[in-house]
This record gives C-alpha cells, sequence and structure tokens, in this order.
C-alpha cells in the first residue's frame, strides 16, 4: 500500500552499516549528484525571473536540491544515510564547477541534516509517505536557515517568510514525495531486494 496513511513500522534490524549500505549510499550520492548537476544548468536558470515576480517565489523550484537526504534515508533506513547522501551529491554537483562553489557543501550538509533529523526522531522504525514528505520539509528548513545565516538575514521578513513557504512547499513534493515515489519505483523493479524497502513493497 502506498497511500499517505500508511504506516510501516519496522524495528531496527541493526543500524550497523553493511558494505552493500555503503555501496548503494556512493551511487546514490553520484546518481543524485549529476541530477544536481544538469538541473543547476537547466532550470535553476530560471531562478531570477521566477525571483523577479516575486521576491522569494523560487524557492518552489528549489526541492529537487533536498531529494539526496530523503531518498537516502527511506532506501538505506540507517542512522546517517540521509546526510550522506546529499552530501555525496552536494560533492558531485560542485566538482564539474557551479556558481555556488564551496557553499554548495554547506547547503549538502544543512538540507541531509534538516532530512537526517526527521528520521531520527521516528528512531529510524517509521517509513511512510507522511515520513518522507516531512524528510523533504526538513530538507527544506536546513536550506532556509543555511540561507539566511549566510546572507539572507539581510533580506527583508516578507522575502524570508515568502521563501521559508515555497521552501517548503517544494521540499515536500520535489524531494519527500518524489524520494518516497523513486523508492517505490525501484523497490518494485527488485532493485532493493536487500533492503527493508524492498522486503516492505513485497
Amino acid at each position: 500500500m502506498s497511500t499517505i496513511t500508511e504506516d510501516l513500522t519496522r524495528p531496527a534490524a541493526g543500524n550497523g552499516w553493511r558494505v552493500v549500505d555503503i555501496v548503494v549510499a556512493a551511487v546514490l550520492g553520484v546518481a543524485v549528484g549529476l541530477v544536481f548537476w544538469a538541473y543547476n544548468n537547466t532550470i535553476a536558470n530560471f531562478w531570477g525571473p521566477i525571483d523577479a515576480v516575486l521576491p522569494g517565489l523560487a524557492g518552489l523550484i528549489a526541492g529537487i536540491w533536498f531529494l539526496g537526504g530523503p531518498l537516502g534515508g527511506l532506501i538505506i533506513r540507517k542512522p546517517g544515510a540521509a546526510l550522506l547522501v546529499e552530501m555525496l551529491a552536494a560533492t558531485v554537483s560542485v566538482l564539474p564547477g557551479n556558481k555556488w562553489g564551496i557553499t554548495t557543501l554547506y547547503s549538502g550538509f544543512a538540507q541531509g541534516l534538516g532530512a537526517e533529523l526527521v528520521f531520527a526522531v521516528m528512531a529510524y522504525r517509521k517509513w511512510n509517505p507522511l515520513i518522507a514528505v516531512v524528510a523533504g520539509i526538513g530538507g527544506a528548513v536546513g536550506a532556509w536557515v543555511n540561507e539566511y545565516i549566510l546572507g539572507n538575514h539581510a533580506m527583508s521578513a516578507t522575502f524570508n517568510i515568502t521563501y521559508l513557504i515555497c521552501l517548503v512547499v517544494s521540499g515536500a513534493v520535489l524531494a519527500g514525495l518524489l524520494a518516497w515515489a523513486l523508492m517505490r519505483a525501484l523497490a518494485g523493479a527488485g532493485a532493493l531486494d536487500r533492503f527493508a524497502a524492498g522486503r516492505d513493497r513485497r
């Protein structure tokens, strides 16, 4: 079942990382990082025009940058997975070069930590669409805090409130729900048979 009310509660099968967990985290990090890189060079170019309509509105297209955390957490289901995959993705996306430079890694850390904290609060036991959405929102809040510290504190309250709302909406959809959909698709294809995510699907 994949409804928003689905509530899968599983005792932790051990919080220790297996070799397969590390390998899959690396693969996810690279894959999501390449998505980030492509996004940086395409959709992100619309940031300025969207923000010109209403300052802060461009936050609606930011959610894809929070995808690594929810996706890593949902698939690997081990402490640190969300943070690790998001950080790896941020690192991969910055290697070819981008206009944000080293601050991309700060963003990756904040966004991954935001998602990680959501899974941690649930003691890494609850895995459902609602938790995925909240993890996406956690990434959004992490991004907002990071950008506020780095410079948005100088912006108006109206901008920061608008930006936060847009980030939250985008994070819920483009990070949370998308991560859940991707996880279910991979599980359905049999790619996650060695993970609880794959067994839950069956």
